[in-house]
Formats: C-alpha cells, structure tokens, sequence
C-alpha cells in the first residue's frame, strides 16, 4: 500500500492548473474552475494529481479511466487497484492499495468542541474523549477512524457514526468487519486508514510526499 500526500501552495497554482486540468474530464475540469478559494480547487486537483502520478510511477498505469458504484464510491475500471483520496486544510492524501480502502485526514483544530459532536458518539467512544488528557487529539482519532471505516465500506452517510463502534482497531458494520490503523503523515493532522483486509493491520505502508516542484 502507498499513501501519497502533498501541501498546497498559492504560488504553485496557476502552474498546476496549466499543467493538469487538461488531463483530466471535462466534468472534473468545470467542477475545479466553480471553486472561489484557490485552496478548495488545489485540493481537488491535487487529489486525482496525486492518484495519476501514484499509479503511474508505482503500478505503471496510465489513462486510467475511473468509474462511480452505485453508491457514489469511486473505483478504477477495468483494474483490481483500490484508491482513497482525503483532504484538509493544506494536506491532501491519496492512498492506493490491493485490496478496498477507506483514508481519512483532519487538521487538528483547537477551536473544536467535542461536545457539539457527542450525539454521534456511542457512551463509550464519548467517556474515553471526555476523560482523555488530550481532548483534540482523541477526538480527532474518533473522527479520523470512523470516517475511514465509512469510506471503505461505501455507504457512507447512509450509515450513522453511533450505530457502530471502534474497539481495538476493529469494528463491524452489517456483519462485515473493518480493521483500522491510525496514520502518522504531520505533527498538526490526524489520520487514520481502514479496510476489510486483516492485513492492513500488519501492512507497512509505503509513505511518498510529493512535491509540487517535483510534478513539473
């Protein structure tokens, strides 16, 4: 499994969008261009970038078309690669496995109060927040984890955060389990991956930051 991450920069911009929004479909190109913030539209953009280079440079595929499931999960067509793309504010993730995924990154924000979210906590999951000696970094590995679960399942806001819980990286959901295994990418983010294979738990994860000099 590879996870591939990169930063946004405002400077770089302008030549990403020259360089990359021609490759990819009409639809994916007038939906970057809607975006007011730059920081949105380089998200995006910098998500299938980095899924293009990933498969490329370490699976040797290219043109590679994607396909959605009735559930709106995207997939590779055609090709037994999985993906997950996740984003937040200036870091982007693009995990690329053999099996499926589910990837999620949040920025570790202070001004976040755990409580306004604890309606889709079970009793558990919110005692150990609320008793843990870091808050944020607890709440944010809940959030993270059961993001990742919901991804590489595929149903995702069909399936509440409550109706299911996370105890020693293991879950399950309608009888499937899903293994979890928190991510280390930035002292400032958290991150967490999940997937019906066992062997995600085990997995050595290649990293690769990628270099928006470098995709030039």
């Amino acid at each position: 499994m590879i996870i591939l991450y990169a930063f946004i920069h405002e400077e770089k911009h302008q030549d990403l969008l020259d360089r990359y929004l021609s490759v990819f479909s009409g639809k994916f190109r007038e939906d970057i261009l809607k975006y007011r913030r730059w920081q949105d539209a380089q998200l995006s953009l910098l998500g299938k970038v980095l899924l293009e280079h990933g498969l490329r440079v370490y699976y040797n595929l290219q043109d590679v078309e994607i396909d959605v499931l009735a559930n709106k999960k995207p997939i590779l067509k055609g090709h037994d690669i999985h993906f997950n793309i996740s984003h937040s504010k200036d870091l982007v993730l693009c995990a690329i496995a053999e099996a499926p995924i589910g990837i999620d990154v949040e920025f570790l924000d202070p001004q976040i109060n755990y409580l306004d979210f604890k309606s889709q906590m079970t009793p558990d999951e919110f005692h150990r927040i609320h008793h843990s000696d870091s808050k944020i970094k607890s709440f944010f590995t809940y959030w993270t984890s059961k993001e990742a679960v919901l991804k590489a399942h595929g149903d995702g806001m069909m399936i509440p955060l409550e109706s299911f819980e996370i105890n020693g990286n293991e879950c399950s959901i309608d009888n499937e389990k899903f293994y979890v295994k928190e991510l280390f990418i930035d002292k400032k983010y958290q991150s967490c991956i999940a997937s019906a294979d066992i062997n995600i738990k085990e997995e050595n994860s290649m990293y690769v930051h990628v270099k928006l000099e470098d995709l030039f």
